[in-house]
């Protein structure tokens, strides 16, 4: 599978100049890339003020990334704020070539930010069934949280985390997105914006792609940019019969 992974600068609270920035950038990816991978809340920048942005699922950013997808022939994925009955989501969009979607809420609310009062958790992991891929999407703050991302079963090859991942703590993303490829024998792809926002808060993006073993196929940089990549998922089931560590895993159980 193709991917085309787009670190951007976000401009704050303005969905129309985000969806334009993007709408240049995906007309210009080759037809060959069979995801395309967007950064959290893609369309405001990380708002703490969901009431002045949110859009619901029959809103322009649904039906501008379904266009599109069909378009480029092409999935796209990305996280943007969703309003939905009385509630507020931080929702990442799984977008299928057919235009048919998926989603999934992201569930660990990063309470530093104040996350968790504007918006509701989501309580269920989504495995997403493309191209003969498991893709397993979370957001962010979910990547501190091994528990609720451990491969169980063997259920996804890939782990795909958007984000909106300061400067200050760049470090324990790298470690963290490390961690999680090894320890789940996955793929890894992580997208991270990068510029400044309302609250002054710096972003260096560092967006990467890390196979099964930790070996990085796309390294972390930190300009604005179309990064590429190709996954094997025949290397990845080799790989996974050779060495067997996920059969040694210990049983748990979530609970909310």
């Amino acid at each position: 599978m193709n991917i085309a992974l787009i670190q951007a600068s976000l401009i704050w609270e303005n969905p129309d100049a985000n969806r334009n920035y993007f709408e240049d950038k995906i007309n210009g990816i080759n037809d060959t890339v069979n995801l395309i991978v967007l950064p959290e809340m893609f369309t405001t920048g990380f708002t703490m003020n969901p009431s002045a942005v949110a859009e619901t699922m029959i809103g322009k950013t649904v039906s501008w990334m379904q266009t599109l997808a069909k378009a480029k022939n092409t999935a796209i994925t990305g996280s943007v704020v969703i309003k939905d009955n009385s509630s507020f989501y931080n929702r990442m969009l799984f977008v299928f070539p057919s235009g048919e979607l998926q989603f999934y809420d992201k569930r660990h609310l990063f309470t530093l930010a104040g996350e968790g009062k504007e918006y509701t958790a989501g309580d269920a992991k989504l495995i997403v069934d493309y191209m003969g891929w498991k893709i397993c999407p979370f957001v962010c703050y979910d990547l501190r949280f091994p528990v609720f991302s451990r491969n169980v079963n063997q259920e996804y090859d890939l782990l795909l985390y958007v984000a909106s991942w300061p400067k200050t703590r760049i470090k324990a993303w790298d470690t963290l997105l490390a961690a999680r490829a090894i320890e789940n024998m996955s793929y890894v792809v992580a997208v991270n914006r990068i510029g400044q926002d309302a609250n002054d808060y710096q972003y260096v993006g560092h967006s990467q792609v890390i196979d099964m073993l930790g070996e990085q196929l796309v390294e972390p940089l930190e300009l604005e940019g179309i990064y590429y990549a190709t996954l094997d998922r025949e290397k990845l089931i080799e790989t996974r019969l050779k060495l067997n560590f996920l059969n040694d895993q210990d049983a748990f159980e979530i609970k909310n």
